[in-house]
């Protein structure tokens, strides 16, 4: 014998209204369609399924064990209902993002952090890569979007490429590092200390090696390599070795007193760092809310950012003045 879900769907809203009419105006049916169906069913299972004359309507034990199993199914239909009402109001659902190490780790971390005290059922799936990384992510639906530094040259015309931050690195140190009080500072200073090398894949490698370039220098010693975030930090904190980092990054650490940064002007990237989409993604409210936060909080995080910046007195040393950017 086959039971058709829907009519058991309404046998549970007449038990659990106690009448056919309420059960109707619940259900959005008319009265008669909801008693023909009870009659229906009836007829099917050959056994009554309310006691006669009873009001509010009494379901036999059989109607209450039938109304128990159509109650389950009005209950997911009404959960089916609100995940699809609070998918499309981008109040749940999943966003998967990818991003640099150590911006991810430093920035975007805290900016989920404040992004899920509001939305807490939009789960935030997270995974790191440089930019090619980041790209066959994206293309290949494993991602929803990338935060990725990257300049013009990169740009493809199926991408769609958001700025939220333009590049801006320093040389980092621990903190009460000799070079950070050192007025005058020389080539040779540069080369005294060893270094930590960035990520590989990272463009900090080919911003270090440019820094070499203006420097004169083919080399630094370079003693660590490969760490995370964190491990790079407390490296820096526990010897007198030198990296770049991204000021942003550095910026975050402000208030743990563990690095330092070295005020020197630097040569700095023809590349910023963004929000990287494809033009024609899936439709994703909970992606596009949580890009509105990222930007919300990136122009303050900029704003902060620009205002720290200006706050320190930036030496030319060995480098030309013009590596600076105009803006900064």
């Amino acid at each position: 014998m086959k039971i058709v879900e829907h009519h058991l769907v309404q046998l549970a809203a007449v038990i659990e209204t106690g009448g056919v009419t309420e059960a109707a105006a619940m259900l959005g049916m008319t009265q008669s369609a909801v008693s023909r169906t009870i009659s229906v069913l009836e007829k099917r299972i050959g056994e009554p399924l309310f006691v006669s004359g009873r009001r509010p309507m009494q379901p036999t034990p059989l109607g209450e064990q039938l109304g128990l199993q159509g109650r389950s199914i009005l209950a997911s239909s009404r959960k089916a209902a609100e995940i699809v009402r609070s998918f499309k109001s981008g109040s749940a659902g999943r966003v998967r993002i990818g991003g640099v190490p150590f911006f991810m780790d430093a920035i975007v971390s805290l900016m989920i952090a404040s992004f899920q005290r509001d939305e807490p059922g939009i789960m935030i799936d997270q995974s790191y890569g440089n930019y090619s990384d980041l790209v066959g992510a994206l293309d290949s639906g494993q991602i929803d979007l990338a935060i990725t530094p990257t300049g013009s040259v990169d740009m493809r015309v199926d991408h769609l490429f958001e700025p939220i931050l333009p590049a801006r690195n320093v040389l980092a140190c621990g903190a009460g590092h000799p070079l950070v009080r050192k007025r005058n500072l020389a080539t040779e200073d540069m080369v005294n200390y060893p270094w930590v090398a960035p990520l590989p894949g990272s463009p900090l490698v080919l911003d270090l090696h440019n820094i070499l370039l203006t420097l004169g220098l083919e080399e630094v010693s370079v003693r660590y390599a490969g760490g995370s975030l964190l491990s790079v930090v407390n490296y820096l904190a526990g010897t007198d070795a030198l990296t770049i980092l991204p000021l942003s990054v550095a910026y975050s650490f402000r208030r743990e007193d563990k690095i330092s940064i070295i005020p020197l002007d630097i040569p700095q990237p023809e590349r910023v760092l963004g929000i990287l989409t494809r033009k024609k993604p899936y439709s994703n409210p909970a992606s596009r809310k949580f890009i509105g936060h990222l930007r919300r909080e990136s122009a303050e995080l900029r704003r902060v950012t620009e205002k720290y910046d200006r706050s320190i007195s930036w030496a030319p040393g060995p480098f030309m003045a013009e590596h600076r950017k105009p803006s900064e």
